[in-house]
Parts: structure tokens; sequence; C-alpha cells
């Protein structure tokens, strides 16, 4: 235990006189937090459309304001005498939106109208946004003018559970936590452990009794404190910036947080085993720690969207159990019942890699 706390405080130690790693291990997780933070939106709003109303009567005027009352469209002016679609075209709108010039007339009649709507169907995704929402506002229009007489047999009463207010940053600030504290405990970490290969110190290490188990745990006890202090700059300021709190039982929480830095920056040490060079050594984190926490950890897309093989990939991501375990603990507050099996399962990938880099580390010992 002596040599795990000497090998720890000397770390630190070293980690303390470069003040520059000190500054960027607090300045880059609160600036990658407040980019996913604010930047990062699902939800997509102020969408430009182009609208031709060539009726001009009072009825299409008013669907013209249940359209924008969505708030979700912005109007972009456009002269009747060019077609449409050029507005597609030229990038300057995501949709048209085309009222016939006889669109009162046979509303009066009681006929059915067709009003055309072109879309931009380059992202598939705002496209199916776009016409969901122009569908659902003619709905409602239709409804709120009377002329939809009969009710529906079936109505759904839908209610949000945990997220009633429907705001966006619950969902992506746990889930920042997840991949902020995955990357930077793991990127110093493997640094670290790189630095002594190429400072030739790692020979000085190897000649000595001290043990692979000896030395990782050293480093680990080390960066693992470095990694509460970035936890707590990093869950402070996203709790005091944007009004996190705990929805539920705190504890399991904080402990699958000391967990998850345990298992970061083991992946670090992992990766610096393996390195030979500080620069191999950030390029391994950050395409297989980064890449993997951004993409196959549920942080932006849905699991079940991940398609297979690379499914199976994210059974081993920490971060997803992780961003499971903070989203629980900011807005569903479910508690140990519905997520025990998260702080496991970061526990076990945890073991596995410090044992992996256990028996990396005693054949290059034996080598030596």
């Amino acid at each position: 235990m002596k040599r795990i706390l000497a090998q720890a405080t000397k770390e630190l130690n070293q980690l303390w006189r470069d003040r520059l790693t000190v500054a960027l291990a607090i300045v880059l997780p609160l600036l990658t937090l407040f980019i996913f933070g604010f930047a990062i939106r699902l939800e997509s709003k102020n969408i430009p459309i182009v609208i031709q109303d060539l009726d001009i009567s009072s009825r299409s005027r008013a669907y013209i304001e249940q359209i924008f009352a969505t708030n979700k469209f912005q109007p972009v002016p456009w002269s009747l005498n060019q077609p449409p679609e050029e507005a597609i075209d030229a990038g300057k709108a995501r949709a048209v939106i085309i009222i016939p010039p006889d669109f009162e007339r046979q509303i009066t009649r009681g006929e059915p109208v067709a009003v055309q709507v072109l879309i931009d169907g380059t992202d598939a995704n705002n496209a199916r946004f776009v016409q969901n929402s122009i569908r659902a506002t003619t709905t409602a229009f239709n409804q709120s003018s009377g002329l939809v007489r009969q009710s529906p047999p079936i109505e759904a009463d839908v209610r949000l559970w945990f997220n009633p207010g429907r705001e966006e940053f619950l969902y992506i600030v746990p889930g920042v936590f997840g991949v902020v504290l995955w990357i930077f405990p793991s990127l110093l970490a493997a640094i670290a452990m790189v630095r002594e290969k190429e400072r030739g110190t790692i020979i000085q290490v190897y000649a000595s009794d001290l043990s692979a188990e000896e030395l990782l745990l050293g480093k680990e006890l080390a960066y693992w404190l470095v990694g509460i202090a970035e936890a707590l700059v990093v869950v402070g300021l996203g709790v005091f910036i944007f009004g996190l709190r705990f929805a539920g039982d705190p504890t399991p929480f904080i402990l699958g947080t000391l967990i998850f830095l345990a298992a970061a920056v083991m992946f670090g040490l992992f990766v610096g085993v393996r390195a030979n060079t500080q620069n191999a050594a950030v390029q391994g984190v950050a395409l297989i720690g980064f890449l993997t926490a951004l993409l196959l950890s549920g942080f932006i897309y849905p699991l079940d969207n991940i398609p297979f093989p690379l499914s199976l990939i994210s059974n081993i991501v920490p971060a997803r159990y992780y961003i499971e375990l903070s989203r629980d603990a900011f807005v569903r507050g479910i508690g140990w019942p519905g997520v025990w099996w998260t702080v496991v399962m970061i526990f076990v990938i945890g073991f596995v890699l410090f044992n992996i880099a256990r028996r990396l580390l005693s054949r290059m010992q034996l080598k030596d």
C-alpha cells in the first residue's frame, strides 16, 4: 500500500508541476460541456419555409397564421413570379407550401382542398419532422375552424411522464457528463503512462521490485483523484448553469461516478501500455474512447438505432451505462431498482481493463 501511495504522490507532483496540463485538465472539459450543452439540439426549430398564397383570403391567412403559431417555422420572402421549388434548390428554404387560388371557395362549398407541400429530403430526419409538423398543423386548423364535425372514435390522452416541459438540456447535459468524464481522465492517464516510456523512466520501474499491479494502481489512484476534481467542476457547473436537480436518490449516481472514473483512468492506462508515443496515445483515446462514447453510447442516437454488429460493441462501452445512470439521476429518479445493473457493468468492464493492462505490463517487465 505504501508503494501505491508513493507512486500516486509522484504522479500528482509531476502533474502539478506541469501547470499547462492542469489548466487543460479543467478548461477542456468545461469547454466540451458548454459546446455540447448549448449547441446540440435534437428538436428542429426556425425551419425556413416559403409559403405561396395564391388565394389571399381570410381563410388562407388564418391557415398561414396557424402554421407559424407553432414556432417551428420561419418565413422566407419569395416572389410569386419565381418558381417556389427554386427556393429549395437554392438552399434558402427547407419546404414550400402552395395554397391554391380557390382555397376558401372550395372550403365554403365543402369540397376537399389540396395544399401542395414540397420538402427538401436531403436530411431525412428533418424532412420527416417537417412533414409531420405540417400534417399536425393542418389537422389542428381543420378542428379549430370547425371543418371536422365528426370527432374521432379513438383519441389518445398523452402525458409526458418524466420531462413534461420537453426541456432538451435534461437529456443532453447528463449525457455530456458521460462523454466528458470518460475522455479526459483517460487521456491524462494515457499520456502519463506513455511519458514514462518516452523519458526512459519506465526502465527504472522495471528494474525495481515494483510490481505491475502496484504501478497501475498508483497511477490509477492519482488520476482517479484528478478525475474526481474534474467531475466536481463539470457536474457542479452543469447543475448551476443548466439548473439540473436530482430527481431521486443521488447515491447511485455518486457511487457510479466514482467507479466510472476509475474505469476511465484504467482505460487510459491500458492505451498507454500499448502505445509508445504520446501522439499514438492521444489518437488511441480519441478513436476508441471518444468515438464510441459519442456514437455508440446512446448520447445522441438511440441504442436501438445502432445497426448490427456495431450494436454489439455498444455493450462494452462504459459511457453507455453511465449515461443511463446520469439521466436517471437527473430526469427519471428511479434509483437503485432501475439502475443497479449499470453500476455493476461499469465495474466489470473496469476490472477487465485492469487485468488486461496488468498482464501486458507484466510481459513487458519480463522482456526487459
